[in-house]
């Protein structure tokens, strides 16, 4: 049976709508035409109305015109940044490339605009409407980042414009003041926030001692938010850029040992000694030790990975370093228990009281302690592992397989092996 052109196009519209990203990939493999227009505009505008990435994603891939001008001068580009979608913004610039120097200067402008000015003004601006505002947090369940979206009359965008401007200098090489960048972040003060977290990406992406000096230089602001964007900072140009796989500052973490030491705000703390936990050094021991009853249990649970390493790294550089893990290993709060569990796992020092230890966490209340536990037992070589093994439970089908669920089998052919059979 073939479908006309009509129903092949109502089709189209309809899965676009319904936000099927696989029926419209479906439609446009048999030959839908991606420019689709529903109410005299393309079907990728309302994939940009709809903040729908993986729609617009698959329509962009069929040849579906980002640059195509719309009757009241706007293009589905435009219409992305005014709507104040990084994601998108992101996907339709860079799905013609080199995008032309007009839609490039074009784009940079209007989310500057936005930016500078504020998406409230901006839509008071546009709807010359004075009533209320209404505020929602739409959150990305995939990298946990969250907005606001915020609704005026019949006109609805997201607060991401400094992050669509942030984004795309980075994107065309331009390098925008650090000054300016902590503004921007600052001016939607929440780790998770898309514009924060784009700055902190960005800034983290330059991996150069002039950035790693201004950010350790702002851990002296008498603010909390500006030490907490400055140890978030920190912690990304030490984990490196991602994509290209630099990573020079890996084992400088040694270097906020003085603002750890006098650091009171839990949420800057715990940033610093994550930062911290992948140098290794006495002197980071000896911050994660005066904190071992902090508190906060998020600062707890990172007080395991601050102790140093032998040189093989297969155990704890002091012996008595081992009775603090086994003490975070009892902790009241499940995420210490967890982080001391994962330790312990990782442990390869032949003491009975980690093997004790680990049983014992193979009891607790919460299933990813569970699991860490079992696999430290089957690394040890420990028998019990087999047994302790049917207390993992039921793992969620929905979460990618988590491969530590393979390791008493392992233990089990490792075995097996040995006894020649």
């Amino acid at each position: 049976m073939f479908s006309t052109g009509g129903e092949s196009v109502q089709g189209l519209v309809a899965a676009v709508r319904r936000g099927d990203a696989d029926e419209v990939t479906a439609l446009l493999e048999s030959g839908a035409d991606p420019d689709t227009l529903a109410e005299g505009l393309p079907v990728l505008c309302l994939a940009v109305a709809a903040y729908d990435r993986p729609v617009a994603d698959a329509l962009l891939r069929a040849g579906a015109d980002p640059l195509r001008r719309l009757p009241d001068g706007s293009t589905p580009l435009t219409r992305a940044v005014e709507g104040g979608s990084r994601s998108l913004t992101y996907a339709l610039a860079t799905s013609r490339i080199p995008l032309p120097a007009p839609a490039r200067a074009d784009m940079l402008a209007r989310a500057r605009r936005w930016a500078e000015t504020g998406a409230e003004a901006e839509l008071r601006r546009l709807t010359g409407l004075t009533g209320p505002v209404e505020r929602v947090r739409v959150e990305d369940d995939e990298v946990g980042w969250w907005c606001e979206r915020l609704t005026l009359g019949p006109v609805t965008v997201r607060d991401e414009h400094r992050a669509v401007l942030t984004s795309m200098e980075a994107l065309y090489g331009i390098r925008t003041p650090f000054d300016e960048l902590v503004a921007r972040a600052l001016a939607h003060p929440d780790r998770d926030h898309v514009v924060w977290c784009d700055v902190v990406f960005t800034l983290g992406r330059r991996i150069d001692e002039e950035t790693w000096l201004w950010s350790r230089d702002l851990l002296n602001h008498p603010d909390r938010l500006h030490r907490l964007l400055a140890a978030d900072l920190l912690l990304s140009l030490i984990l490196g850029d991602l994509v290209k796989g630099g990573q020079p500052f890996w084992e400088r973490g040694r270097e906020l040992v003085p603002w750890a030491e006098q650091e009171e705000d839990p949420e800057v703390l715990a940033v610093l000694l994550h930062a911290m936990t992948h140098d290794s050094a006495p002197e980071i021991e000896a911050v994660g030790r005066s904190r071992l009853t902090h508190p906060d249990p998020a600062v707890r649970a990172l007080v395991a990975d601050t102790l140093e390493c032998s040189e093989d790294g297969r155990s704890l550089a002091r012996p008595e370093s081992l009775a603090l893990v086994l003490t975070l290993a009892r902790d009241e709060d499940p995420g210490v228990r967890e982080a001391a569990c994962r330790r312990l796992a990782h442990y390869r020092g032949s003491e009975p009281e980690v093997g004790d230890a680990l049983v014992a966490l193979t009891h607790d209340e919460t299933q990813p302690v569970r699991i860490w536990a079992v696999s430290g037992l089957a690394y040890r070589d420990d028998p019990r592992c087999v047994e302790a093994e049917h207390r993992i439970g039921p793992v969620d089908p929905e979460l990618p397989y988590d491969e530590r669920l393979m390791d008493v089998s392992r233990y089990q052919h490792r075995r097996e092996a040995r006894d020649g059979g």
